[in-house]
């Protein structure tokens, strides 16, 4: 019997090539391993204001995405995480389980409070509703940037406080990460990674970005003051193109240097281009493809959300018998 996965993104802002290269390309690659389910957490982006038919359309066109890169909906389950009730259920479960000072000092949390005037509970508990994403599906492996890994050790600390208080019920989550393009940095600022939120247009390269857009995107990406690569000095700016190239092409740390060592900024830059639209190009093609069939990602949705609401119905069914809820028994 194959083990669980499962993993989610927030289908709010524009899927990016660090969404991919950290994520979406490592589920395509695993989801053979594994009884993988792959999640459109739409519930997390409400912790913030989201305009209803822009979410919705989002919401589509990330399943739609999750379809292009190569997830397949035979082998994978594709869930919006709203068509399961019992993911909010569970997440209140957990909630009375959960000290409010482990929520108050997560590093996001106190960040992104910090940055507003009011705050929603939402984003207090936004942690508690990700254990519950996780814990609801009994996932053994998750596999997540090394930027939500204190959510992950937070999940695995309210699985362990509740089974020492109920009894043995939740599986022990285990990270996955892969080994190359786990974390992309922003062609404007090389020191911050990658990110679906972040403002200027020289930032990210989204996956559906049209090609002459991401040629120029490369093109303006920050470097350092050297006039080419070097290996063993090279800032922050040209590593970070370096790992973009060497995660979409596979290729191994000694054929890259031997490649691009001494090599000048500008032919750099353009082979990192040819190889993102090279990558990109049919990936546009089958997304458009796809979004062409009327009623089909609704129906993946649909049949991935059929699929995994008994998995999901039975961990609440057995958490609230442990709690001593009424279960209609």
């Amino acid at each position: 019997m194959k083990a669980r996965v499962f993993s989610g993104v927030q289908p709010s802002g524009n899927l990016h090539i660090g969404n991919y290269l950290g994520a979406l390309k490592n589920w395509v690659e695993i989801q053979e391993n594994y009884e993988s389910i792959w999640g459109i957490v739409d519930l997390h982006a409400v912790t913030v204001y989201q305009e209803p038919a822009e979410l919705r359309s989002k919401i589509l066109e990330t399943a739609a995405l999750f379809l292009a890169v190569g997830i397949d909906p035979k082998q994978s389950s594709i869930v919006a995480q709203s068509a399961v009730p019992a993911h909010t259920e569970l997440a209140w479960l957990l909630t009375c389980v959960t000290p409010v000072g482990w929520l108050e000092r997560m590093t996001q949390y106190k960040a992104k409070s910090q940055a507003q005037e009011t705050i929603g509970d939402g984003l207090l508990q936004y942690p508690v509703l990700m254990a519950a994403d996780i814990l609801i599906y009994q996932a053994a492996i998750v596999p997540v940037g090394d930027d939500q890994a204190q959510h992950l050790e937070l999940t695995r600390d309210i699985a362990q406080r509740f089974n020492s208080l109920y009894g043995d019920t939740f599986t022990m989550p285990a990270t996955h990460l892969p080994a190359v393009g786990a974390r992309v940095m922003g062609l404007d600022d090389p020191e911050k990674k990658m990110s679906k939120s972040a403002t200027g247009t020289g930032h990210a390269i989204g996956l559906l970005d049209p090609i002459d857009q991401v040629r120029k995107k490369i093109m303006r990406a920050t470097t350092d003051s050297q006039p080419a690569v070097d290996c063993d000095t090279m800032g922050a700016g040209v590593a970070n193109l370096l790992n973009i190239f060497q995660a979409f092409g596979g290729w191994t740390a000694e054929k890259m240097q031997a490649h691009f060592s001494g090599m000048r900024y500008g032919d750099l830059k353009k082979q990192v281009a040819e190889m993102v639209i090279a990558k990109l190009e049919p990936l546009q093609t089958r997304y458009y493809e796809i979004m062409a069939e009327p009623g089909y990602v609704s129906g993946v949705l649909n049949h991935g959300a059929e699929r995994v609401s008994p998995i999901a119905n039975s961990t609440v069914q057995l958490v609230k018998e442990r709690m001593g809820l009424y279960t209609g028994a």
